[in-house]
């Protein structure tokens, strides 16, 4: 029982400092962090050049009682009123080579009965629960951005 008492003890310094609560000497926080990398504004210039505004989107709303889903048109700047929800397009944007898969979109979602803000943000048509609203009765989701 000593002995194990004993072996803890011995272990505990090695514990301590594996966990940032002894700093060792000659430690120097500044020579282990590694260097930040800056982006030069070229590279930025050329990623904000890789996507295209579009006039509008194609939404679509599920209600998850009824099953029933619409389709929801919107030109940039429109509101459309789906049962309870108020969806506000600001814009949408789409890169050149894939029009339909890989659109983006800004929308602010208003529940009208409440005047809750259920959603504000970027809507992705590719990954729509990387960014979903969250409302218990219905989805809205991205499908592509409307370019005709």
């Amino acid at each position: 029982m000593i002995r194990a008492g004993l072996g803890f003890l011995m272990l505990l310094p090695a514990t301590v400092w594996a966990q940032g609560l002894i700093i060792p000497p000659g430690y120097d926080p500044a020579r282990e962090l590694p260097a930040p990398t800056v982006v030069a504004p070229s590279v930025v210039a050329q990623v904000q050049e890789i996507v295209t505004d579009a006039p509008g989107a194609m939404l679509r709303a599920l209600d998850r009682i009824s099953g029933l889903t619409t389709d929801l048109e919107l030109a940039a700047g429109e509101t459309a009123v789906y049962r309870r929800l108020s969806v506000t397009l600001a814009e949408c944007r789409y890169p050149p080579e894939d029009a339909t898969a890989k659109a983006f979109a800004r929308l602010v979602i208003i529940d009208t009965s409440s005047a809750e803000e259920k959603f504000n943000g970027w809507m992705i048509s590719d990954s729509p629960a990387l960014s979903a609203m969250d409302d218990a009765r219905y989805d809205v989701w991205l499908i592509r951005c409307k370019i005709d």
